[in-house]
């Protein structure tokens, strides 16, 4: 079991389950496999934020700003890598499990009020919450990523205006 980890663009999700103490640790699934880590997933999710030179609540503050989106706010852990999570539950519980917006392929309710997610590498995910609310969430991760891309993108130089400027100064 590892201790310590960042968010990357092979992590899929982060699931919170109990360990034999009744302790919440997280379960990474990666595009490769899956291991345990001693943090819950919240905790992962801020020390991967602080890693890329924000937090947390830096994110979601960030995320209410751009959206108005005031309950479980989808977040950006790395603009650069385009790497978007979002919560199923609200982040400051414990057992909040995470989910990467670019590797869900479908999901489909259960008769138990629970949902599948079935990932584009085939592995899938059963969470406790309802298939509106994840198709909620993927709607919302989508719209937060069109708007914080286009400020991205607008903002960024032109290739027009930077050619000019090199020529000015050459």
């Amino acid at each position: 079991m590892k201790k310590e980890y960042e968010i990357n663009v092979e992590t899929m999700a982060l699931k919170a389950k109990y360990d034999e103490d009744g302790q919440v640790i997280t379960e990474v699934m990666e595009c490769n496999g899956t291991f345990d880590l001693l943090k819950c997933p919240s905790q992962v999710v801020d020390e991967s934020c602080r890693y890329f030179a924000s937090s947390l609540e830096g994110r979601i503050s960030g995320t209410k700003e751009l959206t108005n989106y005031t309950h479980k706010p989808p977040i950006v852990i790395s603009e650069a890598m385009r790497i978007y999570f979002f919560p199923i539950i609200s982040p400051k519980r414990r057992d909040c499990t995470w989910i990467a917006h670019k590797y869900i392929r479908s999901f489909h309710g259960e008769e138990d009020q629970t949902t599948t997610i079935q990932f584009s590498t085939g592995d899938s995910i059963n969470v406790p919450v309802s298939h509106g609310m994840i198709a909620n969430q993927v709607q919302r991760t989508a719209h937060f990523r069109v708007i914080l891309e286009d400020r991205l993108r607008l903002s960024s130089p032109s290739s027009d205006t930077s050619e000019r400027v090199a020529e000015t100064f050459s």
